[in-house]
């Protein structure tokens, strides 16, 4: 995530708390498209609003790779905020004032709901590379859960940026009848061969690294950490452009004006990369990172037209698309493809290109226009009475 612009207009959520559920056990196990099952599934999660007296004010927000169920006001200290907080809150694009708003860390996540480094029952360590891959759509199917447990049968709108999107993209293909509204940000119903190649190198750079055994280095005691901070070093800057890269780094030297002729950090941009692989670090789990990038290069719900075809013609959910002129990770012409599969399908569909030089990370800054559209269209969603009709999650 990038460093927080805290520029935002309406006010924050307040303190919060994270809180955890357990929705799957060997009872009713989670059911993963790839046919194994997954037992006990923990789920960490925060809520913000009020949910009201029938239920049809709940959005979701569905996290990107690395974030967290963290997403608005803040725990203990007011200034760290969560990664979102720009976003949702009191008088923000997701007002809390009248929304019920759910954000969820993912399945596979490392951040409370259960993944690789959480401990298998049949063996009392933690799963690493045995814990079963799992898609797009099986982190859907964990949030529709937490949506009963919640007791929201239909959601008023479903919001995510990058990986976030993919997975509103799939809800609302899936299970038409359960979303109000979708807002998908910098995000794509596939990922292009460049995509998948970036992900590759960071997966390999991470189990190269000598403290990965194989996945169990939380068994031996020891972390991937070499492997794991230049996986996101090269993942940050997909995540920025070059527009601003040039413009906050330049060719600036760290230390005054003179090179220092060797390996060593020497420019500001190198030093700012490190910063940000160490940051990382403290906070995300490398065998979580594998699985979470996996589940994108599967993702490619238009692939196959014969049976994405009635699903399409049965889907009128209203979706806006965004898109970001400066974003190249997932361009413009990611959100163009979705745009035209939706409409040639007569699926009501907004779409957005904004101005903004922060690239892909644009979808988590303050930008005026990009907040101003994903209010209006909540606000239009919330207008229609369609939108509040009851149907079963």
């Amino acid at each position: 995530m990038p460093d927080a612009l805290h520029t935002d207009v309406g006010g924050s959520v307040g303190p919060v708390t994270t809180q955890h559920v357990t929705l799957f056990d060997d009872v009713h196990p989670l059911e993963l498209e790839s046919g194994h099952r997954l037992a006990p599934v923990e789920v960490a999660y925060e809520t913000y609003g009020e949910l009201d007296a029938n239920g049809s004010n709940a959005v979701i927000i569905c996290h990107a790779l690395t974030g967290d169920a963290h997403a608005a006001g803040y725990h203990g200290d007011p200034l760290r905020a969560g990664w979102w907080d720009n976003f949702i809150g009191p008088g923000k694009p997701v007002d809390t004032r009248r929304l019920f708003v759910v954000c969820a860390n993912l399945l596979g996540g490392c951040m409370g709901t259960t993944g690789p480094s959480s401990i298998n029952p049949e063996t009392g360590e933690p799963y690493g590379l045995r814990f079963p891959l799992f898609t797009v759509g099986d982190l859907v199917e964990v949030h529709r859960a937490l949506m009963r447990h919640l007791g929201v049968t239909r959601l008023r709108a479903a919001i995510g940026g990058s990986l976030g999107g993919m997975q509103v993209l799939h809800w609302a293909m899936e299970f038409p009848d359960e979303l109000g509204a979708a807002v998908l940000v910098c995000a794509t119903s596939r990922l292009s061969a460049q995509n998948i190649a970036f992900s590759a190198v960071a997966r390999e750079a991470i189990m190269r690294d000598p403290n990965f055994h194989g996945g169990d280095y939380q068994r031996i005691g020891v972390r991937p950490d070499a492997g794991l901070g230049v996986a996101r070093m090269m993942a940050h800057i997909t995540y920025l452009s070059e527009e601003g890269m040039r413009e906050k780094f330049g060719r600036r030297l760290q230390n005054g004006t003179t090179p220092r002729f060797g390996f060593d950090v020497d420019f500001q941009v190198e030093s700012y990369l490190h910063h940000q692989g160490e940051v990382f670090l403290r906070r995300f789990d490398a065998n979580s990172y594998l699985y979470l990038t996996r589940a994108m290069d599967y993702f490619d719900p238009f692939g196959d037209m014969v049976a994405a075809g009635p699903k399409l013609e049965a889907l009128r959910t209203p979706f806006l698309v965004v898109s970001f002129d400066s974003d190249w990770r997932f361009d413009t012409a990611h959100s163009r493809e979705i745009v035209q599969v939706l409409a040639a399908h007569r699926v009501p569909v907004t779409f957005r290109e904004i101005t903004s030089p922060h690239g892909h990370d644009s979808f988590l800054l303050v930008i005026p226009e990009y907040h101003r559209t994903v209010a209006n269209f909540l606000r239009r969603a919330g207008a229609e009475p369609g939108f509040t009709d009851a149907a079963g999650i």
